[in-house]
């Protein structure tokens, strides 16, 4: 992917900015339901209403819109998981955050699967770029499961000797399993029985 071009707006107005997280939005949508590669950039105008000199404005290419979507979805992805697990102080708030991610997974048909990892899953052996970004994605999501994890831990509700970041590694990689299992199904059994072997997995560490 090329850097942004020295064209590329730094600072926006605000009607700009809405302009802007619009082509963002529309191209975020028709990726997660097509691809990446299956969506053009005619697509994206005309579901987000601009015009090609309004989308070069903001992106010097596609490559340029897809790292946005990135950011985006990751921003999405992290913004859910934060809000069950950044207060995380017991077994039965991950049983929470383990029903609120199914019925988001249900409301939708199971069909939709991870926005990062459905990213991850197409561009990270064509671009090296977004398979870092991407990477860092994954990170990010699996330090907000070691973290509420450390949490529990230091309440005394999980063994001292439990190691967290690995237990969320683990748990994290289960749930990409299970998301990747229900998008091919097309229902949301197999995330929730790997949600719930997950949660099995930290329960044996119960104080």
């Amino acid at each position: 992917m090329r850097e942004k071009s020295a064209s590329q707006p730094s600072h926006l107005t605000s009607r700009g900015a809405a302009t802007k997280q619009r082509i963002v939005e529309a191209a975020a949508k028709l990726i997660y339901e097509s691809g990446a590669e299956r969506v053009s950039l005619d697509a994206v105008m005309e579901a987000s209403r601009t015009s090609k000199s309004q989308l070069y404005h903001y992106f010097a290419d596609k490559d340029a819109l897809v790292r946005e979507v990135i950011e985006l979805q990751t921003s999405r992805v992290l913004h859910f998981n934060a809000a069950h697990l950044d207060r995380l102080d017991s077994f039965q708030a991950l049983r929470k955050w383990r029903d609120d991610a199914l019925a988001a997974n249900q409301a939708g048909g199971g069909i939709g699967g991870c926005p990062i990892g459905s990213l991850a899953n197409e561009l990270a052996v064509q671009s090296e770029s977004a398979r870092s970004r991407l990477s860092e994605s994954f990170e990010a999501w699996g330090a907000i499961i070691g973290s509420g994890l450390a949490r529990m831990k230091a309440q005394g509700q999980i063994v001292a000797s439990a190691d967290t970041d690995a237990i969320a590694i683990a748990v994290l990689a289960a749930i990409q399993g299970g998301l990747l299992l229900s998008k091919t199904a097309r229902n949301s059994k197999p995330l929730e029985l790997a949600f719930d072997m997950a949660l099995s997995h930290i329960e044996r560490y119960a104080a």
